[in-house]
């Protein structure tokens, strides 16, 4: 499928890879439709597009709430006329070990909230499954050739501190697989689904990190380096122009080793 002249959704573009996102394929010709809950940083964003002469829209956006989901795709249907390209980047991180005891007492002092652990599943899951849910219905009610690609991440395979995170990322790494089957059973055969699961990637939010934690973590990247957001936008576009790519999840992590999990 060609990136020019199709219609792009991406939520949680207002920073990392959902803005990398919105910049790259607008640029490649795309009409893009950002969504996010952060209206300045969207704002800011769109008008830069616009004024080097690009196509984009955006639109306040609670991924957890469906009647917001459902307005965005309505919006970008109205405004754009298709909907073709859906990234689902909108994320959350709420760190903590499950229970964490005191060294000296040995009694637990301090353990992951059930909010900690429902927030992240309300975002990173939920808010997944509606942005893919509404987009899909609006592509199969309008024949909107196209494709689904939701972010998973490495931590897929379990991340010491990230019981809820890691638990969201394994469960949308798995979905293209449902979903490629759900589609095929249904006879939707004009919608692909793919998701990316990357490494630790060199967003604002990762390199302003205190250095010593950030030299630990590149320690165990065999690559050497942080991922480049380019090496995910490339595999962005690779999964939209090749069409033999749909029902899996492609990981960009530089052969990251991970440890400290029983096996």
């Amino acid at each position: 499928m060609q990136i020019k002249n199709s219609v792009v959704v991406i939520t949680g573009a207002a920073s990392g890879l959902g803005e990398e996102a919105a910049r790259s394929l607008s640029s490649l010709g795309a009409s893009v439709v950002l969504a996010d809950m952060n209206e300045e940083k969207l704002q800011l964003i769109t008008k830069d597009l616009i004024a080097v002469g690009l196509n984009a829209k955006y639109k306040v956006t609670d991924v957890t709430d469906e009647i917001s989901v459902s307005a965005l795709m309505n919006f970008a249907m109205n405004e754009f006329g298709a909907i073709n390209i859906v990234l689902a980047c909108a994320g959350i991180i709420r760190d903590s070990y499950m229970i964490t005891p005191d060294r000296e007492t040995g009694k637990v002092k301090k353990f992951m909230s059930t909010e900690q652990f429902k927030q992240v599943i309300d975002v990173n899951l939920t808010g997944v499954f509606i942005t893919l849910r509404e987009a899909a219905i609006k592509m199969v009610d309008n024949q909107c050739k196209g494709v689904l690609i939701p972010i998973s991440s490495i931590n897929k395979v379990g991340e010491l501190g990230q019981l809820n995170y890691a638990s969201t990322k394994a469960a949308i790494a798995l979905w293209p697989k449902i979903l490629a089957g759900e589609f095929h059973a249904r006879n939707i055969n004009h919608i692909r689904v793919a998701a990316i699961a990357p490494g630790y990637v060199a967003t604002p939010m990762l390199t302003s990190i205190n250095p010593d934690i950030l030299q630990k973590i590149v320690a165990d990247i065999p690559l050497g380096r942080l991922v480049n957001p380019e090496e995910i936008m490339q595999t962005i576009r690779f999964i939209i122009e090749n069409e033999a790519v749909h029902g899996t999840t492609l990981e960009v992590s530089g052969g990251i080793i991970g440890k400290g999990l029983a096996k």
